[in-house]
């Protein structure tokens, strides 16, 4: 069985000019995936598909495949978002289609490994897709009011709330032909793989990205601290949250200023 990912990316952005070869990591994002996904031995193919020349002559100096698209496939008016998946899926080679978009930089390879691993055993139990998801528990409201909670004597704790996920659109994996008749890159029954808030991280606008810059470099360890939890003994954690007397003053001085 062989895995092609695909990487999408066209010229037009709207709300973030040429996002998808800004700056990062000492090359630029589209660069950045690749190589990322050079690294997981899993792959078979590589392929950047794109109306940009730029960009897909960056793919070629990097020694993976191209796929030119069509601009009505790009214009995002033209066609739906479902014609442009199966347009994509049937101009490039493999069984498998690993969707993986270079808008989501701190997707590593380790990453990739392990939900192809889980992929394959997913379909083994029934799931038809695997989707990278970020777990969250949030207080939601539409037009009407509160969707997740209620107002008043019945409300609780955030972390007592049903957990909700939204799809991180960092991978994507389901059988090419299927995405094909789906017209979409998973299926009903996709296999929820769990990124936590860093790695979930899909830059949109320039704070996206300047998080995403911020938090490259950052010990993975600190976005998993629980900020509710605070060590009593002389542990590093407590040492963390820690005043003396003099910073404390300090602080009280320039608020009450």
């Amino acid at each position: 069985m062989s895995i092609t990912a695909i990487i999408p990316v066209r010229e037009g952005s709207r709300r973030l000019k040429n996002k998808n070869i800004a700056p990062f990591a000492g090359t630029n994002l589209l660069i950045n995936k690749i190589n990322q996904l050079k690294q997981v031995d899993a792959i078979t193919n590589i392929v950047v598909s794109s109306d940009s020349d730029l960009m897909l002559a960056m793919a070629s100096s990097q020694g993976v495949l191209t796929h030119k698209r069509a601009p009505e496939f790009c214009d995002e008016k033209t066609k739906t978002f479902g014609e442009v998946v199966a347009y994509i899926c049937e101009n490039v080679p493999g069984d498998d289609i690993l969707w993986a978009t270079c808008t989501a930089p701190l997707v590593f390879p380790r990453h990739y490994k392990e939900a192809i691993k889980l992929y394959h055993e997913a379909l083994e139990q029934g799931y038809d897709s695997l989707v990278s998801m970020e777990k969250f528990k949030r207080y939601l409201w539409d037009d009407n009011g509160p969707v997740n909670y209620e107002l008043g004597i019945k409300h609780v704790p955030s972390q007592q709330l049903p957990p909700l996920y939204f799809v991180t659109d960092g991978i994507l994996l389901a059988p090419r032909e299927k995405m094909i008749e789906w017209k979409y890159f998973h299926g009903h029954n996709p296999y929820r793989y769990i990124l936590d808030k860093r790695t979930s991280i899909d830059i949109d606008d320039g704070l996206d990205l300047a998080c995403a810059r911020a938090w490259l470099d950052m010990d993975e360890s600190v976005s998993q601290i629980d900020p509710y939890i605070v060590e009593r003994g002389g542990g590093a954690a407590s040492n963390c949250f820690r005043l003396s007397a003099g910073q404390y003053a300090g602080t009280e001085r320039k608020v009450a200023a």
